[in-house]
């Protein structure tokens, strides 16, 4: 007959504690994945919300650096006896900056043109609020320089009207030989006239030329490939013809009949930098920063930018000291001429604003301004800056 032999099996508890190690060895496992995945998306969120920073501030690097350049020293006076000129608005009338107008140049009156003109606490198109935005200051800048990627200097221009340019060709051979050439002039874009007459003076190659009239007017019109207009009512209200006003196109095109006088011509780019809080189905986007140049629709550069400030290093026109950091120059009565640099701070967020997940962070950078003016710090009568 067969014997049966007993063979001993796991106990209750035996089971039990080794199911509660392996709930432990899993649960550990579980928590170390998730902690794991969590670090990754922390690290791609910052990851895209620093690289969207950085090609936000490099654009406004590269475009305040230009600040200034082929502007006459200590800016430009637009047109007198009128209303006052504006920035950042597009042919259809939309004004992105509130309040976007020329400042004063003093003595000079209003509708002055400078290089770099500071916009403090008007940084949100139509006045919008950004409630992630720490301390609510949101300031825009414009900065104003001539393009030189696609130069004028191949063309002539002459004036047959008061309100119209012709614009010749000198070299066929060149390049640009048409003003609507790939990257050329637009509708909305800004013109810098400046006109020359002989003077009394002799240089080395014949007569000296004194500068009679810089003026900018803006294109309202390109009937064909050689003729540009300049209507009044134009978006920016640059190019006014009515009784008393003075320094318009009206006034280049007077000067330039002038026995012997010259006429420069360069496209301005007069860019500004703003927030804007896009709605969209009924329901508020995040803030983006936005590019605009001239009288031209204004663009996206980065999106989930929260906050954007300036402070400027001026020189005090008073005491010829430089003023570090300060936030509103014109409003403290300083000319935006003597800007020696900007500094730039930027606030983005993540793309998952929502809970822990949220990533904020700032970028800053200084950017050192070309010498738009000239102090003389040893003038006899105090320091002396234009």
């Amino acid at each position: 007959m067969r014997t049966s032999k007993s063979q001993r099996g796991f106990s209750l508890l035996e089971l039990l504690v080794a199911s509660s190690i392996g709930l432990i060895v899993l649960l550990a496992m579980t928590s170390l994945f998730k902690t794991g995945m969590d670090t990754t998306f922390t690290v791609t969120q910052r990851a895209e919300t620093q690289q969207n920073m950085r090609a936000a501030i490099e654009l406004i690097t590269k475009d305040l650096s230009l600040a200034g350049a082929g502007l006459p020293s200590g800016g430009v006076q637009l047109v007198t006896g009128g209303t006052v000129s504006k920035f950042g608005c597009n042919q259809t009338g939309t004004c992105y900056i509130p309040g976007g107008t020329f400042p004063n140049s003093g003595a000079g009156g209003p509708n002055y043109m400078y290089g770099i003109i500071p916009g403090f606490n008007v940084g949100v198109e139509a006045g919008a609020v950004i409630t992630s935005a720490p301390g609510q200051i949101n300031s825009s800048i414009t900065a104003i320089s001539c393009d030189y990627n696609f130069p004028l200097n191949n063309f002539t221009f002459t004036f047959p009207t008061a309100t119209s340019s012709a614009v010749a060709v000198i070299n066929l051979g060149a390049t640009p030989n048409n003003i609507l050439a790939p990257g050329g002039l637009n509708v909305g874009d800004l013109l810098l006239f400046t006109v020359s007459t002989p003077g009394n003076g002799k240089t080395a190659t014949g007569t000296s030329l004194v500068q009679n009239a810089a003026v900018v007017a803006e294109i309202t019109g390109i009937p064909n490939a050689n003729s540009l207009s300049f209507n009044a009512g134009d978006a920016l209200n640059l190019n006014q013809t009515g009784g008393g006003t003075a320094n318009n196109i009206a006034t280049v095109a007077a000067a330039a009949a002038g026995a012997g006088a010259e006429t420069s011509v360069c496209r301005l780019n007069a860019v500004s930098y703003f927030l804007e809080v896009p709605a969209a189905g009924g329901t508020v986007q995040t803030p983006r920063l936005m590019r605009q140049v001239n009288g031209l629709n204004a663009v996206p550069v980065a999106d989930n930018i929260i906050n954007l400030q300036f402070t400027y290093d001026i020189i005090d026109s008073v005491t010829g000291k430089v003023v570090a950091n300060q936030q509103d120059p014109i409003g403290a009565g300083e000319s935006p001429s003597l800007i020696q640099k900007v500094n730039v701070w930027i606030m983005g967020s993540s793309l998952t604003p929502e809970g822990k997940k949220s990533q904020s962070m700032y970028l800053a950078t200084s950017v050192s301004a070309r010498d738009m003016s000239f102090c003389n710090s040893y003038s006899s009568n105090g320091v002396a800056c234009q």
